[in-house]
């Protein structure tokens, strides 16, 4: 998207009187604009409409933006994340055309812890591609602002939750289509899912591939969201849960077959990954029949 394609601008806020007795996320404001004005400019100090989260996402042209002695040029694809008030500042510089942008301002209860680990996974200035779902939930809220759709504390809550868990699910695994994950990382998820049942340790799958442990610990975890022992954990609970389905095997069995040494390790994870143990599961009593169980 560029300037010439934004097809509205303005800014939208809202004061919904909150329960006090309830947890509802804070929307305080939404907008979309397309900057060209020499005198926009932001201080972090002197606003007094805080706490305030503040993501701004950049669509076409570029701003600045400084946090204490550090200064950033904000271009297309690129956010910023600060919390107001703050030492910070952010303007239009006077050598651009233009800067379009979306933004949004939340208050920082419930979400905080949240917005700091996506902060600490991306950055401060994270880069996100305008297609990217986080990125898409912006529009689509802004739209829904805009029609006049947001009219209760309720619906803005809802938005502002799916927007952040967007953006922890996006910080915790940045490339959702894993035809571009690096090529070791294929290789690694290629040989779990082949060689599951047998007791795959840190230091084999690392000999496998010829790298260190400790690159492919991090490299793993940067670009699937977990450790290769999660994943390795996760893909043995998904043939365990089939297999609790469709034979009788006992517990022992299936915890062996899956590659468990032993029937209380096994149940271990099988409690830690679905909530509940290999037998509730497959006795099935009190509970929903699933026919399928999707992790992330």
């Amino acid at each position: 998207m560029n300037a010439g394609q934004l097809t509205s601008t303005g800014t939208f806020g809202f004061r919904f009187t909150m329960p006090e007795h309830l947890a509802l996320c804070n929307l305080f404001a939404i907008g979309q604009d397309v900057i060209r004005d020499q005198h926009y400019r932001w201080d972090g100090l002197t606003r007094n409409d805080g706490p305030l989260l503040l993501f701004q996402y950049t669509f076409d042209g570029e701003g600045i933006y400084e946090k204490g002695t550090e200064t950033f040029r904000i271009q297309a694809g690129q956010a910023f994340m600060t919390e107001i008030p703050g030492d910070h500042r952010y303007y239009f510089p006077p050598e651009v055309s233009h800067w379009s942008f979306i933004f949004v301002l939340i208050r920082p209860s419930l979400i905080l812890p949240n917005w700091e680990e996506v902060k600490k996974q991306l950055g401060e200035t994270p880069f996100l591609p305008a297609g990217s779902r986080p990125i898409r939930l912006l529009q689509s809220m802004y739209e829904e602002a805009q029609a006049g759709r947001i009219k209760e504390p309720y619906t803005a809550s809802s938005y502002v939750y799916q927007f952040i868990s967007e953006l922890c699910r996006f910080a915790l695994a940045p490339q959702e289509d894993t035809r571009e994950w690096p090529l070791k990382v294929k290789e690694a998820v290629a040989y779990i899912d082949a060689h599951y049942e047998n007791m795959i340790s840190l230091d084999q799958l690392a000999d496998q591939l010829s790298l260190s442990k400790y690159h492919l610990l991090r490299l793993f975890t940067r670009t699937v969201g977990m450790s290769p022992n999660d994943y390795l954990n996760q893909v043995r609970i998904k043939e365990a849960i089939r297999l609790l389905k469709e034979s009788d095997w006992s517990v022992e069995r299936i915890a062996e077959q899956v590659g468990y040494s032993g029937g209380s390790y096994f149940i271990k994870w099988f409690r830690k990954i679905t909530g509940e143990t290999p037998g509730h599961f497959r006795n099935g009593e009190g509970q929903l029949v699933y026919n399928r169980v999707y992790f992330d």
